[in-house]
């Protein structure tokens, strides 16, 4: 600019003259407003005398203005359209970062096909089986997660690695590891929470209840139950279940008065749900709240010596899964119905009935360990009340063979 101007950089204005000036005494004299009047005292007025020296100082400086305003005239829209190309680009190589990925096209379609048929398979196929392909995509999953993807991508693969935890916790509860289910609950609790999904750590904390009610811990249970219940939405068959779920931890705790009001809450809440059913992966989730009505009173009211009403809901419960279409049947829960049908039934004096029942339910296509579990106290109450009955230890004995071996001893070094 100081070549096209040949000027120097104080003349145009970029710069400030810092050498004395002679004038400086009288020019700096300033304007203090002391005068009533707004002017200045005459013997300062004398002294303010603006003489040929600083006129032409004004003029300097405006001329170094006007040559400035003219330099940025000539520069600016040249300057200008360099600066919007550059932006233009950065603006590309933003939204090119933005939507930067590693996955393939299909990678998110096949997880949900995978994830949906995994669903499908729980209560079909053995447990380990599954567990083994699951745990084998969950892997994947976190792989994925590592490498390049966009945020929509993530906040998605945080959500399928969450449902694959959960139906691990599910799974690892079946083949009788309660840490490792508990530790899968948690890290679905967790991928839910970080990729937004209020739903998915709902669905979490009612496998922490479940799996912590078989641990006879009912304190835990109960506070899983609640804490999942501040994420599910209100009129989703889930609400109805987790109310239930406390319920149940309620009446393991022996508090009667807490099962009644956590009960009523979930009987309220099966009111007030919605005509259509959400689905999870494809299937209807309403059994499940009807199942969590008949039941978990079942198990409650066995638990809190309530024979007769511990039958009652038993006989719905198995009324309730036996008409189930055949894709949402559990065999589980239905074995577990009849356990709970035949503890009613030892309790109430029928130990022939009982018995019956039991092998039923050790028959199921799928005795996991929480039928086995229950299995236990049916067997355990059976001994107590009726000893040394054929039948009771010939139940006994198809249960000792339906557990599984325990694992052998490792050697010492």
């Amino acid at each position: 600019m100081c070549r096209l101007f040949t000027t120097n950089p104080v003349e145009l204005g970029f710069a400030h003259d810092y050498s004395p000036d002679p004038g400086t005494d009288q020019a700096a004299l300033l304007w203090n407003g002391d005068s009533p009047d707004g002017t200045l005292p005459e013997e300062e007025a004398a002294c303010a005398y603006v003489g040929p020296q600083t006129v032409t100082e004004v003029e300097a400086t405006k001329r170094r203005s006007a040559v400035k305003l003219a330099a940025l005239t000539l520069s600016a829209p040249a300057t200008a359209a360099r600066v919007l190309e550059r932006a233009a680009a950065e603006a590309m190589e933003f939204t090119r970062q933005a939507e930067a990925t590693s996955l393939g096209s299909g990678t998110l379609d096949h997880l949900d096909l995978a994830v949906t048929e995994f669903n499908r398979a729980y209560s079909l196929r053995p447990p380990q089986a599954v567990f083994d392909a699951v745990i084998d995509y969950r892997r994947k999953v976190a792989a994925l997660l590592g490498g390049r993807h966009t945020h929509r991508q993530e906040r998605e693969l945080l959500a399928f690695a969450g449902w694959l935890s959960e139906l691990l916790a599910w799974l690892a509860h079946d083949l009788g590891d309660a840490r490792t289910g508990l530790a899968f609950a948690t890290d679905a609790f967790v991928h839910g929470q970080q990729a937004g999904h209020g739903q998915l750590c709902a669905w979490a904390m009612d496998a922490a209840a479940s799996i912590n009610l078989y641990e006879q811990r009912p304190g835990r249970a109960r506070d899983a139950a609640l804490k999942g219940l501040i994420e599910a939405p209100t009129t989703h068959p889930l609400t109805v279940r987790l109310h239930a779920q406390a319920a149940r931890a309620a009446a393991a705790d022996g508090d009667a008065d807490g099962f009644t009001t956590a009960f009523r809450a979930a009987e309220d809440t099966h009111r007030l749900l919605p005509p259509r059913s959400p689905r999870r992966f494809g299937m209807d989730v309403l059994p499940l709240a009807d199942y969590a009505l008949t039941s978990y009173p079942a198990t409650s009211f066995i638990w809190l010596g309530r024979a007769e009403q511990a039958r009652h809901h038993a006989e719905q419960a198995l009324a309730t899964y036996e008409a189930a279409p055949a894709a949402s049947r559990s065999p589980s829960r239905e074995a577990i119905a009849r356990i709970d049908l035949a503890l009613a039934h030892a309790l109430l004096g029928n130990p022939d009935d009982a018995v019956a029942l039991g092998h039923q339910a050790l028959g199921s296509a799928r005795v996991v360990d929480s039928v086995r579990h229950r299995a236990g106290d049916l067997t355990a109450l059976l001994n107590r009340r009726y000893p040394n009955q054929a039948a009771v230890e010939g139940l006994s004995e198809r249960l000792a063979a339906a557990c599984p071996a325990p694992p052998a001893a490792s050697p010492e070094a």
